[in-house]
């Protein structure tokens, strides 16, 4: 089949990187689908998740990957005796108002697509398809392979270059040969795992699925599929659209891939890869595509596992038609596949602090926007919502806590095997264990009256109760001794706590958040606000501490200024609860109502004293 940007030419080069860079897992994601001729070529080695907006692609790619064989067609058999294709193509078709192809794509509706009679025909058996499907003599399988065989069929008999954007007018060779619906071509193989097909959004349909191979095949160039191939989708949905124009083509609407232009189409990655769940990211792209190469691979670069992308170069035959660009500066096309490894780890933060949002990261990243620029971790705390967000240009830490500020800062800036060696020297030297408590005592005393350096305040924040950092209005440490301490798994988060954003990219603020001058920062900001919670209470937050409480006046400040965020026109995200017990904040309530803004609800945090949190945002995706 004639289709544009079609990978069957490529399968092999596909195979070879995979097998180069040893990439092994079980689900293998073909985001783009097309025609389905990359998930066909592989589903007899991996489960296959298929996706593409277009309906005549799921047609396609459901035929496709849910067949071994041609299907037996067994109720129809039984009922005629003979084979459904020849039943078919046998059968006498008159020409009715609602013969769609017939009365606007051939010279009956002053359009050249097809002759006459073959517009007839593929009307008759389009119609035959669904009313065999109505009277249960197909089953769903048959019905979508039939309706795949329809579509691949008057691509051979289609009077046009390959695309529908315009038709010829003459007849060619191929347009006036007679129409005949021919099984559809796909490799007939063991299929070992359950197959899935989607009919969405390609940035939609990423926050939903995971696996271990994703393999990205995007529009390269302006045309829109949604144009070039417009007969196809009608002909799968028959839902006798309102046309327009020569071409006789369907309102494209939502069908648009902001892959296809220039201004939106970096964006677009961005988004898919920071969303995508899969370990090994495989993009084709092109030297000629909408978005440089050189760009999409320092893109692919922030996203990926040690900052490593590999670019595999293959010689591939050029599409052109009228809307090609003819500025190629003498380079010959190059197909490239872009690989590389994403990061999929989260980085838990270190610090057991209250409230951390470590259990939520999930919920929050797929509620980001598309782009990111910069990302400001407004009351950032133990920092695990802004050390897993990827911007592309500076990431902004802030938080009022001098003392947890200093902690995040040490744990940042430093070797970490140096860390790690000079808390396992403190325990030694302090003789610290789980409840023993003058040794505990001792290191508290030690850092209150000598030495008030993160290091020490770390290891205290280890082993005391509920990891609380709790100071006494004087600013003395004052947490007693819990049942915690050192362990391997807090030994690995220190040796893995990195931030996504590359560390020379990122600014580390100590101070309260309303001296923050937000109108500097550039309108690709995203500003993250996790405050201590009006419905509930904790040592940071109560005012008892030697440390600013929170309270009414504090809600209402913060409100205010997120309002004022809202009207810069910069995008926001609040972590909160609405209701806690039998607390209610209606203040919050009515505030969100008033502006509109979303609410998405984020799941359960906190394991002693659970609440249901919701994230609060100024957008949508």
């Amino acid at each position: 089949m004639r289709y544009i940007g079609n990978k069957t030419k490529l399968l092999q080069f596909i195979e070879k990187v995979i097998d180069k860079h040893k990439i092994e897992g079980e689900v293998f994601a073909d985001l783009f689908s097309g025609t389905g001729s990359v998930g066909d070529f592989f589903k007899n080695k991996y489960k296959i998740i298929s996706n593409d907006f277009m309906y005549y692609s799921y047609v396609f790619n459901r035929a496709k990957l849910l067949n071994e064989s041609i299907p037996k067609f067994e109720n129809f058999t039984s009922k005629y005796h003979t084979n459904i294709f020849n039943w078919l193509n046998d059968k006498k078709y008159e020409s009715n108002k609602n013969f769609f192809i017939y009365n606007n794509y051939t010279p009956i509706g002053n359009r050249m697509f097809f002759t006459e009679n073959n517009g007839l025909k593929i009307d008759g058996i389009r119609i035959n398809i669904e009313e065999l499907y109505r009277d249960l003599i197909i089953n769903e399988n048959e019905y979508f392979f039939l309706l795949a065989s329809l579509l691949e069929s008057i691509t051979k008999v289609s009077n046009t270059s390959g695309t529908y954007e315009a038709f010829f007018k003459f007849w060619e060779s191929r347009a006036i040969k007679e129409f005949n619906i021919e099984p559809l071509e796909f490799n007939q193989v063991e299929i070992k795992f359950s197959n899935t097909i989607h009919n969405e959004d390609s940035n939609s349909v990423i926050r939903k699925i995971k696996g271990d191979i994703l393999y990205i095949d995007p529009p390269y160039s302006v045309t829109q599929y949604a144009s070039a191939y417009h007969v196809l989708e009608t002909l799968a949905r028959y839902d006798f659209p309102v046309i327009k124009g020569v071409g006789g083509k369907r309102d494209k609407g939502k069908y648009i891939s902001l892959y296809s232009r220039k201004q939106f189409a970096l964006e677009q990655f961005e988004d898919l890869f920071r969303q995508s769940e899969f370990k090994h990211i495989l993009i084709s792209y092109s030297n000629q595509s909408i978005v440089p190469l050189e760009e999409l691979i320092e893109l692919a670069r922030l996203f990926s596992r040690d900052k490593v992308v590999h670019v595999e170069y293959v010689n591939y035959k050029e599409y052109q038609n009228h809307r090609s660009s003819n500025k190629r500066n003498g380079n010959a096309l190059k197909e490239v596949i872009i690989y590389f490894k994403k990061d999929v780890e989260y980085a838990k933060s270190p610090l057991n602090y209250s409230g951390s949002k470590d259990t939520l990261l999930p919920i929050i990243i797929k509620e980001m926007p598309k782009h990111i620029g910069v990302f400001v971790d407004v009351m950032g705390g133990a920092f695990n919502v802004g050390a897993n967000i990827v911007a592309t240009n500076k990431l902004v830490y802030n938080e009022i806590n001098d003392k947890v500020f200093g902690i995040i800062k040490w744990l940042l800036l430093n070797d970490k095997k140096k860390i790690v060696l000079n808390i396992e020297k403190t325990i030694k030297k302090f003789k610290l264990s789980k409840r023993g408590k003058n040794e505990y005592l001792s290191l508290r005393n030690y850092y209150n009256d000598e030495k008030t350096e993160a290091l020490y305040l770390y290891v205290l924040h280890m082993y005391g109760f509920q990891n609380m950092i709790r100071f006494n209005n004087s600013q003395k440490f004052n947490t007693p001794i819990g049942v915690a301490g050192y362990s391997d798994d807090i030994k690995n988060r220190i040796l893995n706590f990195n931030t996504k954003t590359d560390i020379k990219n990122i600014e580390l603020k100590n101070g309260c958040y309303t001296d923050i001058k937000w109108e500097e920062y550039p309108l690709d900001t995203v500003f993250y606000f996790d405050p201590p919670y009006f419905l509930t209470s904790a040592a940071y937050n109560d005012g008892k501490r030697g440390l600013k409480g929170w309270n009414g006046d504090s809600e209402i400040d913060l409100l205010s200024i997120l309002t004022k965020l809202d009207k810069l026109n910069y995008k926001f995200i609040l972590s909160n609860v609405l209701h806690h017990r039998d607390k209610t904040n209606h203040m919050l309530i009515e505030w969100i109502q008033e502006h509109n803004f979303k609410v998405v609800n984020a799941g359960t945090s906190g394991w002693r004293y659970a609440k249901n949190e919701v994230l609060i945002k100024n957008f949508e995706i």
